[in-house]
């Protein structure tokens, strides 16, 4: 097992294609941008793609770029697609399954999510939103 890395540092400014994904569920990679208080990540999740029922304790709050979700956050689920925006207070179970293109969706979280530090890179690959397959 490797050992827990360091979130690299990051430069003030940044590219979405620049950022090397990491495997943050079976097939949901992200890229992400982390700070001192918050983290960011563009999420990708394929088609028919899972994010399985969890909950920690960040806040969270996110929008689809692209694709369709069906989202659940306590006991309410609805469908998003681009421009569908969600709010997750820390501590409140959630889970995520894409629609049939998939989806691409950017996630802000605080305090920041430490527990992906020790998280492995994903195959590079070039990035779907914006403007990729």
């Amino acid at each position: 097992m490797s050992e827990p890395r360091e979130p690299a540092p990051a430069p003030a400014l940044s590219d979405v294609g620049s950022i090397r994904p990491l495997q943050i569920w079976r097939d949901v990679t992200a890229r992400v941008l982390q700070s001192e208080l918050i983290t960011m990540a563009v999420v990708e999740i394929p088609a028919d793609g899972l994010v399985p029922a969890h909950q920690h304790e960040n806040e969270q709050v996110g929008l689809c770029l692209a694709g369709s979700l069906t989202f659940t956050v306590g006991q309410e689920t609805g469908e998003l697609g681009p421009g569908g925006m969600w709010r997750i207070l820390a501590g409140v179970r959630h889970e995520v399954r894409a629609g049939a293109g998939g989806a691409v969706v950017v996630e802000v979280f605080s305090p920041v999510r430490d527990d992906w530090a020790g998280l492995e890179h994903a195959p590079e690959t070039p990035p779907r939103w914006p403007g990729g397959s």
